[in-house]
């Protein structure tokens, strides 16, 4: 395969997935999903493969959706934009696909490890998330700060992974948590020093890939089951829906139409700054404004 937002390789029995697109700090762009499930089906396909590692390239895992040109174009499509008019069913499929593109992580019949550095942040952080295992350095963030306004976490992993009340500290909030409290909470398997990283992760493959594969498969199946028995396919549909909602909601429409007045930068720094956010009537006034600020 040719990759155009990945590059993939092996080591014995550890196949490498890497975000790469580091000018971007791994920005998720049309062709990244895709490509991730792409590399998964090479991978499981490899009968010398066991075990599959995802790591970002430059400073970042990833920091989530490169958005920047939908937010800020007049152009840009209806489903992604927040513009009107909208279908959402037309959405709907269009981030389900990416959402099963992820998760196929989380359905390979080899076990996946998530090495985090920098940010696995918004999209990035449905990414990381789809993984079995993830291993952040400490210093490290983790979150999805556009639960504050234009979007949902499509995977809903964080519901699964931290439970009910931690879930919505992050997600009520929008909040950021680095590597060490990810690690104390749940979320994630193992939080190292930035320098221990590398180091620590191929020791966890190498333990991992030297069991036979069938036994992995088994152990990764039974495991899966119990998730999707506590509803993982219903609330991620759900979770997909809202995503667009958000997008197109008065309040999804005002950060859409800032970005566009003054920049994306300007309405993320609005947005995760803890500034209330415009809602309901102050949104739409705004909108009718010529100035939408």
């Amino acid at each position: 395969m040719t990759y155009a937002s990945i590059a993939y390789r092996t080591d014995g029995r550890i196949a490498r997935i890497t975000l790469d697109r580091p000018e971007r700090l791994n920005a998720i762009d049309d062709h990244m999903p895709r490509e991730i499930r792409l590399a998964v089906d090479e991978a499981n396909a490899d009968p010398a493969v066991h075990v599959i590692v995802v790591e970002g390239a430059g400073r970042a895992f990833c920091a989530g959706y490169d958005l920047k040109r939908y937010a800020e174009r007049v152009d840009a499509g209806a489903q992604v934009s927040g513009r009107m008019p909208w279908d959402p069913m037309a959405d709907y499929r269009l981030m389900r696909r990416n959402t099963d593109d992820f998760m196929s992580l989380w359905r390979s019949y080899k076990p996946t490890i998530a090495k985090v550095h920098g940010y696995a942040v918004a999209g990035g952080s449905d990414i990381a998330l789809s993984c079995d295992l993830v291993v952040m350095a400490e210093d490290a963030r983790i979150g999805y700060m556009p639960a504050r306004v234009w979007g949902c976490p499509t995977t809903a992993m964080w519901v699964f992974r931290l439970g009910a009340e931690r879930a919505k500290r992050l997600l009520f909030t929008g909040d950021t948590i680095d590597g060490r409290t990810a690690a104390e909470w749940g979320l994630v398997a193992e939080a190292v020093a930035a320098r221990d990283l590398d180091t620590t992760v191929d020791a966890l493959a190498e333990r991992v890939a030297g069991v036979p594969r069938n036994q992995l498969m088994m152990q990764k199946l039974m495991i899966n089951s119990a998730v999707d028995a506590m509803g993982l396919h219903a609330t991620q549909t759900l979770a997909t829906v809202f995503d667009g909602i958000a997008r197109h909601s008065p309040e999804g429409v005002w950060f859409q139409q800032h970005a566009e007045a003054h920049g994306f930068h300007d309405a993320v720094e609005w947005r995760d700054s803890g500034r209330p956010i415009p809602d309901g009537d102050e949104a739409r006034a705004l909108l009718r404004d010529d100035d939408p600020v």
